[in-house]
């Protein structure tokens, strides 16, 4: 079945440079912190048109809780990337589990409806393990 999708378009963006995800000392335990960012964009990598949403960040730190300046700064780059929202959500999971190593954390992308479609994804670590 061909899709007109390359593989290019469905990588698009996940090896893209983008500044650090800082982190500084936790000194509580058991608890949530959930950060959202309305106004996140990004382009789409097969039409080039901004795509916009909203990504929230639900966590429970462990040793160590984010950094809202630099986390800023790491979502601010995304507005020139060519990126899914697939591969946006599971990204930032990435990226920001390998800067803060929280308890468990999970990254939710609700974004603007296109054609009367609204997507809404989500992603979890830790990771369910492959069968």
């Amino acid at each position: 079945m061909s899709t007109g999708y390359t593989e290019k378009e469905a990588k698009a963006g996940l090896d893209v440079a983008l500044p650090s995800i800082e982190c500084w000392p936790n000194q509580f335990q058991d608890y949530e912190i959930e950060i959202e960012i309305p106004e996140f964009t990004s382009i789409c990598p097969k039409t080039g048109l901004p795509d916009f949403g909203t990504i929230t960040i639900r966590y429970q730190p462990n040793e160590f809780c984010v950094e809202l300046k630099s986390l800023k700064q790491y979502f601010l780059e995304y507005r020139n990337i060519g990126i899914f929202y697939e591969n946006v959500i599971n990204r930032v999971l990435n990226d920001f589990v390998a800067a803060c190593q929280p308890v468990w954390a999970e990254v939710i992308g609700e974004f603007t409806p296109r054609g009367g479609i609204r997507s809404r994804a989500k992603a979890r670590y830790p990771r369910a393990e492959k069968s």
